[in-house]
């Protein structure tokens, strides 16, 4: 009795760090608080353009050279936006931007806002069923998007505005209409009204589990992602943002690539290398043409950047300066190889989700401590706990549990769809994250797990239930579950448990051509694994780490 009752005193007497709260659980940044904007009527256009800075060069098109200069960038944002104005284009409207990157995507992203309509970006491979499905959930009324998507968006009967991909191609008799809104120098009689609390974008994202869902984020958000995110990091360094060089080859439809190259590092200065699409030959290339300081990625571009350093001699790649990586989690292998093959880059990461405006954590390293492996600090302005899945209780640092997160990054909720919003924010504004995490005692966070059923292809989601829903419909398909199965290239590849009808020769390649042909190449299944049944709790959800376990031996 005794022993017990001097255990619980013990307990009691645990001097936690001060960022740590042990009655509430909340985990509180480590770094100071910062100072938001408070006037309700700010959109997030006049948010960015309010820092003054001296930078020269906006973008850079990493192909032709073609670039556009700060002191033109909110000329030529007005006039598409006056532009876009006299289309019909209204407050509150919603645009669907269908594009790869390019030095057009962050004006034709900010037009919109600067209007005070609604930006839903969509990957440019997507297919036509997954465009309308985004078309129809959202009520897009006009599109922007490439020649070659044109006639995926004709079948939808949506109003078209075909974008070069640099400066030479605007010449093109396809793309009159945006050279006309982009120099046609219109004036907008009068800027509506904006304000914070406004949906500002709609973005896809399959939340913890189920079918992809549309994520409501405000000015608000983009202002606090600004703020807390890109504008925050960079003031932690000596170095003046003015000389940063960013390497863009994350997709600007994604999250992580729109909150730094489609808005947050144009309130700096820095100047911004656009590529169409990574590919690790180029990207050597332009990072030494252009003396690229600053590259973010997703794994699979860690993995091909560590692979290529064997190729590049010395005097290669010296302009670099900081590789920070996020979207999914990296294993301590490709770490150290990175690390070992460029010792003088600062290697970081960061977490953040769609749903949280890509605001969590970031790593930040100095000369005398540096930690590579963790996903970061908690950025300022947030709140964190760590969830026993089990029971319900908030755990202390070192010990491992589900995330939630708190903060004025956090989605207004899901599109259309109350039951899954109250599934993932809970009453008090928490978000259920569904990752596994602990901090240590020095408040950094480690990523080790996760609940939720995404699978996680190259940094870009996959919601299984997305594919089960199409597979199901195969006349030759009784029952079937999809999961990750982990890829050392990848990160992780979509596998279908199939069920076939009695009698059923349906191959494995006939399922993977059948899907392919339906979703962009990216949700491809890349395994089929035909079984007798797909286990199931007795109310039907299937055991999806069921699966996962018996994974090894199947493949």
């Amino acid at each position: 009795m005794a022993e017990n009752l001097n255990c619980d005193m013990a307990q009691n007497t645990i001097n936690y760090p001060h960022w740590y709260s042990s009655k509430t659980g909340i985990y509180n940044s480590t770094h100071s608080r910062l100072n938001l904007p408070t006037d309700p009527f700010l959109d997030i256009v006049s948010f960015i353009f309010s820092h003054p800075h001296d930078g020269v060069l906006a973008l850079i098109d990493s192909s032709s050279g073609s670039s556009i200069s700060y002191s033109k960038l909110l000329p030529l944002i007005k006039s598409m936006a006056s532009g876009l104005h006299k289309m019909g284009v209204s407050q509150g409207d919603v645009v669907l931007l269908l594009l790869p990157n390019s030095i057009y995507y962050p004006i034709v992203l900010l037009s919109v806002l600067y209007l005070g309509a609604v930006i839903t970006p969509l990957n440019p491979l997507s297919s036509v069923r997954e465009i309308r499905k985004q078309v129809s959930e959202c009520s897009v009324s006009l599109a922007f998007t490439v020649p070659e998507n044109v006639k995926k968006l004709e079948t939808i009967s949506i109003p078209i505005i075909a974008v070069p991909e640099n400066e030479k191609d605007l010449k093109n008799d396809c793309f009159s209409c945006f050279f006309n809104l982009i120099y046609g120098n219109f004036d907008l009689p009068q800027k509506p009204v904006i304000k914070q609390e406004d949906t500002a974008g709609i973005l896809y994202s399959s939340g913890t589990t189920g079918v992809s869902k549309g994520v409501v984020l405000t000015h608000k958000n983009l202002i606090a992602m600004v703020e807390l995110f890109v504008r925050f990091e960079a003031s932690q360094y000596e170095y003046s943002s003015l000389n940063n060089v960013y390497l863009a080859a994350l997709p600007m439809f994604h999250v992580y690539g729109l909150s730094l190259f489609a808005a947050g590092l144009l309130s700096l200065g820095s100047t911004i290398i656009v590529m169409r699409k990574f590919d690790i030959d180029k990207v050597i290339r332009v990072i030494d043409k252009y003396n690229v300081t600053h590259f973010a990625v997703v794994p699979p571009m860690v993995s091909a950047l560590t692979a290529k350093a064997k190729d590049v001699n010395g005097s290669k790649l010296q302009s670099l300066r900081q590789v920070s990586c996020g979207a999914a989690s990296l294993s301590a292998g490709i770490i150290n190889d990175f690390v070992q093959a460029f010792p003088n880059v600062d290697f970081i990461q960061g977490y953040g989700m769609t749903e949280s405006t890509a605001v969590g954590t970031r790593g930040f390293n100095t000369e005398k401590f540096r930690n590579c492996s963790s996903i970061g600090l908690l950025a300022p302005n947030m709140e964190a706990k760590v969830v026993d899945f089990n029971s319900g209780e908030f755990l202390p640092p070192g010990s491992s549990g589900e995330l939630w997160l708190r903060g004025p990054s956090i989605m207004r909720g899901y599109l259309n769809n109350e039951e899954a919003t109250m599934s993932t924010i809970d009453e008090d504004g928490w978000l259920h994250t569904g990752d596994i995490v602990y901090f240590d005692q020095n408040g950094y966070l480690y990523l080790s797990d996760r609940l939720k059923d995404i699978i996680k292809f190259k940094g870009f989601q996959i919601a299984p239930a997305d594919l089960e829903a199409l597979l199901i419909l195969h006349p030759e398909i009784v029952d079937v579950a999809v999961t990750g199965a982990k890829d050392e290239e990848t990160g992780e590849i979509p596998v279908a448990f199939v069920v076939k009808k009695a009698g059923s020769v349906l191959s494995s390649k006939h399922v993977i051509d059948y899907i392919a042909e339906q979703v962009a190449p990216y949700k491809k299944v890349r395994k089929v694994v035909f079984t007798d049944k797909i286990p199931r709790t007795p109310a039907g959800k299937i055991l999806r780490k069921n699966l996962r376990n018996c994974l090894t031996s199947k493949l």
